[in-house]
């Protein structure tokens, strides 16, 4: 009887830690950041008219024969526009479903087959690549101290591989049979792997041959194996149907024809086919297929619980969207005079960006003979821009970031805004109490052990003291004016004679009490955030 009533009183403790744990997780965890302007989308839509204004002008201006362009909003291609001729000879309209070569932009594709791969236990990052192309073994490394180049290396331009554009554009039809011929011949190193970020085409050619070596053993040709891959594992789910990676499988009804502007009028440039480089820049497609692909990325952000879609997790996603190799910044002007700061680098198979006002973009350009392309995205405001042209190397860059300027004049290009956890919401609560007047068990409730360590209750208490000598009485706000994330915020208290500023940062402990407490006078507005000096 006596074993019976232990085993109840154990079974019932269990319980009871059990229900106290998770009442405590479902206090830390904070529902995602989110959108709070229900009009967003029709606001950043009255930007749409300049935009394509600004297209338009553009191409005509750079003699671009056709030009493609769409905005992805939340998921959806929430506008497209078109300019020009996809065929000169023919007088061919650019369509909606006209077909461009997007050259580097494939890339990315690469990259995320070599992250499925790796979430599929088949590769792992930090394998080195010889493991999968053995022509890689006799490579002759620039020092005795230097590592194996490693699949890591490869996906953010770290390899030591020198900067070769633009001879890798040429090198894209080239043979399986030249390629490896070409590595076992040696490939010169510019740097050390790993140290520094240096652009490179023949890299991105080897992660396609892993891709391929890894899944596919029969005697079918490299290129071809890798072109299945990716059509099969990324282009069919997404439903990317009109993407193709060799050019002559696309309806001459549907391409766009690549030409080059030279001695003042339009030259046709030849169309490579794919080869042993294509996974580096051989990919054809349309403005709503890169659109369903841009989504994908967008997806991805916020993190959160729930089903996954594909093609690789969100996680993956996210991975791909990280900065790994930095490029260097740069500080300069623009044509308002406005000064700017920008710093790059290199994520996997993605470019990444942030500035004065944009804390990240994601993007990628494109360019062979006959082609350009740019697409980008901002994962916090939940839009992405594409943009093709058949002129060689159309420059879109700053005709792309003028019509991120319209989007922003609009008011309504804004960040998902953070919400705070439960724990946060609570730790507010109780800290307003406090400054309206201090109470030693509520202050001893929400205290993390360091808290009056760092400065006492009598100081504490005193220096609030001093705040309503300065200010008066003060009354609750209700909710934060600025969250830095889910366990950190501050906010504004109106008082008698002014206002108190209020900030509050929770500990690494569950449940989190707070480790920082702040309530000093206000004598100035907080300034906003995301801006450069001037």
């Amino acid at each position: 009887m006596q074993t019976i009533v232990q085993r109840t009183v154990w079974i019932a403790i269990v319980v009871l830690m059990c229900t106290s744990l998770q009442a405590q997780t479902s206090t830390f965890k904070a529902p995602p950041p989110r959108f709070t302007d229900p009009q967003r989308r029709a606001r950043l839509a009255a930007a749409f008219p300049e935009i394509d204004a600004l297209f338009r002008e553009f191409a005509t201006r750079a003699h671009v024969p056709g030009a493609a362009w769409g905005i992805v909003i939340d998921g959806e291609l929430a506008h497209f526009g078109t300019a020009g001729l996809r065929d000169l000879g023919s007088k061919a309209p650019v369509e909606r479903d006209t077909a461009f070569r997007i050259a580097s932009m494939t890339k990315s594709f690469t990259a995320m087959s070599i992250l499925k791969l790796r979430d599929e236990g088949k590769l792992a990052l930090d394998d080195p690549a010889e493991r999968y192309v053995p022509e890689m073994k006799a490579l002759l490394y620039p020092t005795t101290d230097s590592p194996r180049v490693m699949i890591r290396h490869l996906l953010s331009h770290s390899e030591g591989f020198p900067e070769d554009n633009p001879w890798g554009d040429r090198q894209l039809a080239d043979t399986d049979a030249q390629l490896s011929k070409m590595i076992a011949g040696g490939i010169p190193f510019s740097h050390a792997p790993g140290i520094a970020y240096e652009y490179s085409n023949y890299g991105f050619a080897i992660l396609g041959r892993i891709v391929a070596n890894v899944t596919d053993s029969s005697g079918t040709p490299r290129s071809t194996a890798y072109e299945r891959y990716v059509t099969e594992n990324i282009l069919k789910p997404l439903g990317m149907t009109s993407t193709m990676l060799e050019p002559s499988s696309v309806p001459s009804s549907k391409l766009a024809i690549g030409y080059r502007w030279e001695d003042d009028r339009w030259k046709e440039e030849p169309i490579l086919p794919h080869g042993a480089f294509g996974a580096m820049g051989g990919m054809t497609t349309t403005i709503p297929d890169l659109a369903r692909y841009v989504s994908v990325f967008l997806d991805a952000w916020p993190p959160r619980d729930g089903s996954e879609k594909g093609p690789i997790k969100r996680a993956s996603l996210r991975e791909m969207q990280q900065l790994w190799k930095p490029s260097g910044a740069s500080i300069s002007r623009d044509a308002s005079g406005t000064l700017q700061l920008l710093s790059a680098g290199y994520g996997f198979g993605l470019r990444l960006q942030q500035n004065c006002t944009f804390n990240t973009m994601v993007l990628h350009g494109g360019g062979l003979p006959g082609y350009g392309s740019q697409m980008l995205w901002l994962p916090d405001y939940g839009v992405g821009m594409i943009a093709f042209g058949n002129l060689r190397y159309t420059p879109w860059g700053a005709t792309v970031n003028a019509a991120l300027a319209a989007l922003t004049r609009t008011g309504a290009l804004e960040p998902r805004a953070v919400q705070p956890s439960p724990a946060l919401n609570a730790a507010r609560e109780a800290a307003e109490k406090l400054v309206i007047q201090w109470d030693d068990q509520t202050a001893d409730s929400i205290a993390a052990e360091n808290l009056f360590l760092d400065r006492d209750k009598p100081h504490r208490r005193a220096d609030l003291d001093d705040l309503h000598k300065s200010v008066g009485a003060c009354r609750a706000r209700g909710r934060f004016d600025h969250l830095e994330n889910a366990l950190r915020g501050d906010w504004t208290m109106d008082c008698d004679r002014g206002k108190a500023n209020v900030s509050i940062t929770l500990a690494p402990t569950m449940p989190p009490k707070v480790q920082f407490f702040s309530a000093t006078v206000t004598t100035a507005e907080r300034p906003p955030g995301g801006s450069c000096p001037q």
